[in-house]
């Protein structure tokens, strides 16, 4: 059998690949960042030649280092950034703008019409999610209206659209295969994940062509192959998902009531609901989590706008500490906050409160507050945040926790983690390996390729560094959600004039 799994990492600011050996162990690993553009304020690009570029050359790299052909290669797996929109010529294989990416929002103007029209509910009973910018919708419309004579070919069917993945594998096989599948598709807020499919009544109300839209594939199986000097022959490409669904899956999240939290610059929170797409009345999103073998399986999703980046605040703007890992020190040099409380929305709140105009606030402090409890206070602030998440899933699916499993820079803070499984009232696994996003779209290509047999054979490979159990009870870890409330209400209040 061949040796490797070559996993493919396209994400906002660099594009890496592995190699996966048959133990599930990453053995090489190599990277490459590429240029971010901000044309305008609230403005994110990427051109598309630069990703497809820094992808090849990372390949080329990776296997040359090792001395690696696709002898070697038995399948490609792909994960990537969501949501961000390629739109090219389907004969020169040429984008004609630059990428638009998740993070952007220009379209929040349009996206405001469409709310105050009262198309909230239609599109989420759809699609699973909220009228937002980031989604990519509203960005596809915006290039066919804004990009001189792009309407025009789209008409004729001469462009195509397609989120990072779709964009690779049109690359990777010299233009022979469009397709997305059914993880990114559902972040388009133009495909019916009840359905699953394209939505005509969606693609008639943002104006979008159906001739441009790939065609939507199962998350693990052969769905076309890549053709590049560097392989030396053919290799399928046998998975895909988006890079939080690929977590999910590299986590080994496969069954309702198991979730994960990635702890980066901010945070995704995701839960895997079962075969159903239950619709959030918290302000969730229910998104699809995998398709396999074509059948659908979903997970509630939240995010944290600030997570991590509180730490690197206080590293950059407070100067409280040296490196970030520095916190967790001089979090413990106090037994407790002493009644302070860190609502970190540095840049708005996310889930549930989608208030992008909320800043940041400290509560509580006192002659004796000192830089520890205020360190303190922050790491608090991240877990409060993402259990009021979590509950709110529950709330949404009446399906508890059964246990937390959790990847990320700030998961590797042992204070944070015991704060987080406190409040939870569920336990907290972190594994061994953190690269789950990575992994995940290395189980579902070799998966959808025979590598591996089965997902049992998958789960062997999940190995557990630390778990923490709850320490404190349900009475107090409640009465501490209340105070955490209390303090979003009041940084709430702050900015409701603004």
């Amino acid at each position: 059998m061949k040796k490797y799994i070559l996993a493919l990492d396209q994400g906002t600011t660099s594009s890496r690949a592995m190699l996966i050996d048959h133990n599930g162990r990453i053995v090489a690993v190599k990277q490459r960042e590429f240029q971010q553009y901000f044309p305008n304020p609230g403005w994110v690009e990427h051109d598309a030649q630069d990703i497809w570029s820094s992808q090849a050359s990372v390949i080329a790299e990776l296997l040359a280092h090792h001395s690696i052909n696709g002898q070697d290669i038995h399948a490609i797996g792909i994960t990537n950034q969501r949501e961000t929109v390629v739109v090219w010529d389907r004969k020169t294989s040429k984008p004609i703008c630059k990428a638009i990416v998740w993070q952007d929002r220009r379209t929040t103007p349009f996206c405001q019409e469409l709310k105050e029209k009262g198309l909230e509910d239609k599109i989420r009973k759809k699609t699973g999610l909220l009228i937002d910018p980031y989604f990519s919708a509203s960005k596809l419309r915006w290039i066919l209206e804004n990009v001189p004579k792009a309407r025009e070919k789209a008409k004729k069917g001469d462009l195509c659209f397609g989120t990072i993945d779709s964009w690779l594998i049109w690359k990777l096989s010299n233009g022979k295969k469009h397709l997305t599948d059914a993880t990114n598709a559902s972040r388009t807020m133009l495909y019916n994940i009840n359905e699953d499919k394209w939505d005509k009544e969606l693609l008639d109300l943002f104006e979008i062509p159906e001739s441009m839209l790939p065609t939507v594939c199962d998350s693990s199986g052969e769905i076309a192959h890549a053709l590049l000097p560097s392989l030396s022959e053919p290799i399928p490409i046998c998975g895909v998902a988006g890079d939080q669904q690929a977590a999910l899956f590299g986590q080994r999240c496969i069954k309702p009531g198991m979730g994960k939290v990635t702890y980066g610059t901010g945070a995704f929170i995701l839960m895997h609901i079962g075969d159903k797409a239950i619709l959030s009345d918290n302000k969730m999103l229910t998104t699809i989590a995998t398709r396999i073998d074509g059948k659908l399986s979903y997970a509630m999703e939240g995010s944290l706008f600030v997570a991590g980046a509180i730490v690197q605040w206080l590293r950059d703007g407070l100067k409280i500490i040296k490196e970030s890992k520095d916190i967790e020190a001089l979090a413990r040099s106090v037994k407790s906050t002493e009644g302070v409380f860190f609502v970190p929305a540095l840049t708005g709140l996310g889930a549930p409160y989608w208030n992008p105009h909320t800043r940041g606030t400290l509560l509580g402090i006192t002659r004796g507050t000192t830089n520890a409890h205020i360190a303190r206070a922050a790491l608090e602030g991240i877990a409060f945040q993402a259990t009021v998440v979590l509950q709110a899933m529950i709330k949404d699916t009446s399906i508890n926790i059964s246990e937390l499993r959790v990847d990320g820079g700030a998961a590797e803070d042992d204070l944070l983690m015991q704060f987080q499984t406190d409040l939870l009232g569920a336990p907290l696994l972190r594994p061994q390996n953190s690269e789950s996003t990575t992994i995940g779209a290395a189980f579902l290509a070799g998966l959808g390729s025979g590598f591996w047999k089965n997902q049992t054979e998958l789960a062997n490979f999940w190995q557990l560094d630390k778990k923490y159990e709850p320490k404190i009870g349900r009475k107090e870890a409640e009465q501490r959600l209340v105070k955490w409330r209390k303090a979003v209400a009041c940084a709430m209040t702050w900015s409701a004039d603004e």
